[in-house]
C-alpha cells in the first residue's frame, strides 16, 4: 500500500513538474500601434512578465534600461508601474509598466527593455529577456533589419511590421553580437481570445536555430506572436553568493495581420 502511495505522489509531482516547463516564460511589449500614418503622434506601449498564451501568471520584473533608437538616435523611456492581480481573480499584485513613445520624425523605431534577471526555483537558474518590438513611422522604413547592439537580439528577415497571417518569419539570433547556432526559439501566442490548446504541448511552439543562428516560423493566425531565443548567458551570483547559470534569451514581438476578407 505505501508502494502504491508513493508511486502515486512520484506520479502527481511528475505531471506538475511538466506542466511547469511546458509553459515559457515571455517578456510582452506590445505597442497599441506598429505602424504609425496620418497625424498620429504618440504610442503607448506596455511590458508584463507572464506566459502569454494562458494569460498568466502575471510575474515581478524590473527595468534595467530601455529606450527607442530611431536612425541613429535614442529616445529615452519613461515608465509608470501599475500594480495588476498575478491570476485573474488574484488578490496578489504584480507589476506591469506602461510609456507613451512620441513619434518626432519618420523612421522604425526599435523599442528594446533590458529587464534584471529573474530567478526560477523551478528549474534553479536566473532568465534574463532582452526584448524589443518595431514600430515604422510615416512610411520612412529603412533599418528594421539592423542590429541595435543588444547582448541578445533577433534581427527580422521578414519586414516586420507589415506581415500577414500565414507568411514565414525568419529571423536570426544574435547573442553577444555573434550568430547562436543550435539554440531552441519559443514562440507563443498572445491569447487575447481566450484560445484553448489541444494539448500542453502546443502551448509553446518550439523550432530551432541553424548553424548559422536562422529560424524560420509560419505564423497560423492573426495577432500578436512572441519569439524568445534560448541563449546561454553564463553564470551570476544570487543573494546567496551562490552561482547559478543565466539563461540570457533575445526576444522579439510581431503582429499578424489578418486576411483581407476578400481572399479568405
Amino acid at each position: 500500500m505505501k508502494q502504491i502511495l508513493k508511486s502515486i505522489i512520484l506520479m502527481c509531482l511528475v505531471i506538475l513538474f511538466s506542466t511547469s516547463l511546458a509553459k515559457a516564460h515571455f517578456l510582452v511589449l506590445i505597442p497599441d500601434s506598429d505602424n504609425v500614418e496620418s497625424s498620429k503622434r504618440e504610442v503607448k506601449i506596455e511590458t508584463r512578465f507572464t506566459h502569454p498564451m494562458e494569460g498568466g501568471p502575471n510575474m515581478v520584473f524590473k527595468i534595467l534600461d530601455s529606450g527607442a533608437l530611431v536612425r541613429g538616435k535614442k529616445i529615452e523611456l519613461e515608465w509608470k508601474k501599475r500594480l495588476i492581480p498575478s491570476m485573474k481573480g488574484s488578490s496578489k499584485k504584480v507589476p506591469m509598466y506602461l510609456t507613451i513613445l512620441k513619434i518626432t520624425k519618420p523612421g522604425v523605431y526599435q523599442v528594446y527593455v533590458d529587464p534584471e534577471p529573474y530567478f526560477e526555483p523551478s528549474e534553479e537558474k536566473y532568465i534574463k529577456q532582452i526584448t524589443k518590438v518595431l514600430i515604422q513611422a510615416f512610411g520612412l522604413e529603412e533599418g528594421w533589419d539592423t542590429p541595435i547592439g543588444l547582448k541578445a537580439e533577433i534581427i527580422p528577415l521578414v519586414k516586420p511590421f507589415a506581415i500577414w497571417e500565414g507568411n514565414t518569419f525568419k529571423g536570426q539570433v544574435l547573442i553577444n553580437e555573434k550568430p547562436a547556432r543550435n539554440i531552441e526559439v519559443e514562440v507563443e501566442y498572445l491569447n487575447t481570445k481566450n484560445i484553448k490548446a489541444p494539448y500542453e504541448s502546443f502551448i509553446t511552439q518550439v523550432v530551432k536555430t541553424d548553424e548559422n543562428g536562422y529560424f524560420e516560423y509560419t505564423i497560423p493566425w492573426a495577432g500578436w506572436w512572441g519569439f524568445s531565443a534560448l541563449g546561454d548567458g553564463g553564470a551570476i551570483k544570487g543573494p546567496n553568493g551562490k552561482e547559478y547559470p543565466l539563461e540570457l534569451d533575445a526576444v522579439i514581438w510581431v503582429k499578424a495581420y489578418p486576411k483581407p476578407k476578400e481572399v479568405k
